[in-house]
């Protein structure tokens, strides 16, 4: 038990922990596979470790302490699915160009689309072409995550509600981006502009 409980209090101070880094730290305290994979089970069980997915765990001390955190929420989005960014909605959110309630952090990979229900929350993760998984940069807070710039949201946003931007015009831009109650005009001008050199070889006249 003394060393069931070194593990556990090892994993505590880990912002997450994959399967094979629990057996590492399992296997320096002396215990075989087998008991690290007992462990672990109990750790479920007892609700002392929580599973994100697969393989992916992070402990109920660490997240009780974290979860409020925006930006331990949108590390935890990137490590999930890699590669990605925060993109649309919560980006939006992030940079207060929306008041719209979100429930979901929505991300933006190359790899196909899936989603996530964690205690750490709802994890969506939209497939984009390779060409178009750029802009964005890195956060920082307490924790370090990728993001998409405001532009990039936005363009990520209007990608996906189009479905690629089927019938969006040079004119139906500025009411699309009205009705997303999306607040344009506290974007940066820098950004709108971005916004739209981006949008412009997909709008049809």
């Amino acid at each position: 038990m003394k060393n069931s409980g070194n593990l556990l209090e090892r994993l505590k101070i880990l912002p997450h922990c994959s399967k094979d880094s629990v057996q590492q730290l399992g296997m320096q305290l002396g215990l075989s596979p087998a008991s690290i994979d007992t462990y672990i089970s109990r750790f479920l069980g007892r609700r002392q470790l929580y599973q994100l997915k697969k393989g992916l765990y992070v402990s109920a001390d660490f997240l009780e302490k974290n979860r409020h955190d925006v930006s331990y929420t949108f590390y935890l989005a990137n490590i999930l699915r890699k590669p990605s960014y925060v993109s649309s909605w919560a980006a939006l959110q992030y940079y207060d160009l929306t008041t719209e309630a979100i429930q979901t952090v929505t991300s933006v990979t190359p790899k196909v689309t899936r989603n996530y229900q964690t205690k750490a929350g709802a994890f969506s993760y939209q497939s984009i072409n390779e060409e178009l998984f750029n802009g964005f940069s890195l956060g920082k807070g307490a924790f370090e995550f990728f993001i998409a710039t405001p532009s990039k949201a936005l363009f990520d946003l209007v990608y996906f509600r189009t479905r690629q931007f089927r019938s969006v015009t040079p004119q139906n831009v500025a009411p699309l981006v009205g009705e997303l109650r999306i607040d344009f005009e506290e974007m940066e001008t820098a950004e709108q502009e971005k916004f739209h050199t981006m949008l412009a070889p997909y709008s049809h006249e």
